[in-house]
C-alpha cells in the first residue's frame, strides 16, 4: 500500500476518533458521570498514551525555558475551552455541537491575518462567507433543539481553540508538535484535576463509567492524536484538510445512529456550507507548519 494511502487512512481514522468526543460526552451525561471526572481521565489517559509512545520510540524530550512556559499557558487555555465545549454540549445535541465547533478554523484565520500576516484573498473571503452562512442556518433552528447559552459556550470554545492554535504558532513555532502535545496534555489534565478537586471527587462508578472514560481517553484522544501526526508525515496538507472534515460528519452520523438525534434539511445544508467554507479556507494555506499547529486536542 502506498505511503500516501496509508497516511490518508491514518488521518481519516483520526478525524473519526475525534468525532466521538461529543458522543462520549453525551454518554457521560446520561449515566451521571461528571464533566470534570470525564475530562480528567480523558487527558490523563491521552497523556499516558502519547508519552508511552515517545518512550517506546526513545524520543522523550522534556521541554524547558520558554517552550515549557508556553505549554503551561496553552494547557490552561485548553482546559478552559474544553470545559466550555462540554458544558455547551449539555444544552445541544452532539451533532449540532460538533457542527458549531467546527467553525474554529475561521477564528484561526481571523487571528492569523493581523498577528501572523496572513493574506486576505477573494477565495478566503468567499470561504468565510460560506461558513458564516452555514452558522446562520444552523443557529436559526427551532428553540427546542438548540439554546442560546449552548451556542455561546460552544462558539466560545471554538474561538478559544482558534486562540490556542495561533498562540502555539507565536510561542512555540519551532517545537515538535508531538512533544508540544505531550506537555499540553499533562498541564490540561492537572488543571482539570484542580477543578475536579474543587467540585468534589466523584470517581467513575462501575464498568459503564470506566468504559466511557477509557473510550474517550483512548479512542477520542490518545490514538487520534498519534495517528494524525503520523498521517501528516505521509500526505499533503491539502489532502489532510479535506479528510479532516470527517470529524463533524462522524459525530453527526454517530449522533443519529447511536443517540437517536434528528436532523433537519436546514441543519444538513448549514453543515455543508460550514464544511465547504472551512475546507476552502484551509486548502488555501501553503505552509505545512500551519496544519501541524492547527491539529490539537479538542
Amino acid at each position: 500500500m502506498r505511503e500516501v494511502t496509508v497516511g490518508g487512512l491514518m488521518v481519516l481514522v483520526a478525524a473519526t476518533g475525534l468525532g466521538t468526543l461529543a458522543i462520549f460526552g453525551k454518554f457521560a451525561e446520561a449515566t451521571g458521570l461528571s464533566r470534570p471526572t470525564l475530562l480528567f481521565f480523558r487527558f490523563s489517559i491521552g497523556a499516558a498514551i502519547v508519552w508511552g509512545v515517545l518512550l517506546v520510540r526513545n524520543d522523550l524530550t522534556v521541554l524547558s525555558g520558554r517552550p515549557l512556559y508556553a505549554t503551561v499557558v496553552l494547557g490552561l487555555l485548553y482546559a478552559a475551552l474544553t470545559l466550555a465545549y462540554f458544558r455547551g454540549l449539555a444544552f445541544m445535541t452532539a451533532s449540532l455541537t460538533a457542527i458549531v465547533f467546527y467553525t474554529y478554523p475561521i477564528f484561526v484565520f481571523g487571528l492569523s491575518v493581523p498577528l501572523l500576516e496572513e493574506q486576505v484573498t477573494r477565495t478566503a473571503l468567499g470561504a468565510l462567507g460560506l461558513a458564516l452562512g452555514g452558522v446562520v442556518m444552523v443557529v436559526g433552528l427551532d428553540a427546542s433543539q438548540i439554546s442560546l447559552l449552548g451556542i455561546l459556550l460552544v462558539t466560545s470554545a471554538a474561538a478559544g481553540y482558534g486562540i490556542y492554535n495561533v498562540a502555539g504558532r507565536l510561542l512555540v513555532a519551532d517545537t515538535d508538535p508531538t512533544h508540544l502535545t505531550a506537555h499540553v496534555l499533562v498541564v490540561t489534565a492537572a488543571t482539570i484535576g484542580l477543578v475536579w478537586a474543587r467540585a468534589g471527587f466523584h470517581p467513575p462508578q462501575g464498568p459503564t463509567h470506566w468504559g466511557i472514560v477509557l473510550g474517550i481517553g483512548v479512542l477520542g484522544t490518545g490514538m487520534p492524536l498519534l495517528l494524525l501526526y503520523e498521517g501528516l508525515t505521509r500526505i499533503e496538507a491539502t489532502h489532510a484538510s479535506i479528510l479532516g472534515t470527517a470529524e463533524p460528519v462522524a459525530t453527526v452520523l454517530l449522533g443519529v445512529t447511536i443517540l437517536g438525534e434528528s436532523l433537519t434539511l436546514r441543519t444538513v445544508l448549514g453543515a455543508v456550507l460550514i464544511l465547504g467554507g472551512v475546507t476552502l479556507v484551509q486548502t488555501t494555506r501553503r505552509h505545512r507548519r500551519w496544519l501541524l499547529a492547527k491539529i490539537g486536542l479538542h
